[in-house]
């Protein structure tokens, strides 16, 4: 059983990193003022692959347990904490990386002179819409892509263990 969580855990964040930073991308490169598909493209590749290395180095099952433990397992509480915390280990990292990337891009694909707002004010306002863009989606999507890696894997049914959510110890 613990071989099949991991691989849905796998899963989800593989699904999450992908439609986060698809998201987030799309959200940067609009923030611009002026859309760029191959600017959407590069980035959207960069921070697919950040994305994914976070979600294989940190443990967010382990940690998603951590922070919720003593709270009702799927409550709306324990959703919105789990929910919080993913948001703030992924989107720090992949908004500073993208703003960085955007930084260093841009200028050599621009046909004439780019200027930019200060590092720290492009950053800080980036990771603000960001932080709040993530949070809904993670809020949202986490549960759906959840249910279908547990589906997949046949983990879960009708009211028994991991009914929605990864049965925990205790769970008959």
């Amino acid at each position: 059983m613990e071989q099949i969580m991991k691989k849905v855990g796998m899963k989800v964040s593989i699904f999450m990193g992908i439609s986060l930073s698809f998201c987030l991308s799309l959200v940067g490169n609009l923030l611009s003022g002026k859309f760029s598909f191959p600017m959407f493209l590069i980035s959207f590749a960069a921070s697919t692959l950040i994305s994914l290395v976070i979600g294989f180095l940190v443990p967010m099952k382990k940690v998603g347990d951590a922070v919720t433990k003593g709270m009702e397992r799927g409550s709306v509480k324990a959703r919105l904490v789990e929910s919080a915390v993913s948001d703030l280990i992924y989107t720090p990292v992949i908004t500073l990386s993208m703003v960085a990337l955007v930084r260093a891009v841009v200028p050599k694909m621009a046909p004439v002179p780019v200027s930019f707002p200060p590092f720290p004010l492009m950053f800080v306002k980036s990771l603000v819409i960001c932080l709040v863009v993530a949070f809904a989606l993670i809020y949202l999507l986490q549960p759906v892509f959840l249910k279908a890696a547990m589906k997949k894997y046949g983990v879960g049914g009708p009211g028994g263990p991991g009914a929605g959510h990864p049965p925990v110890q205790g769970d008959k």
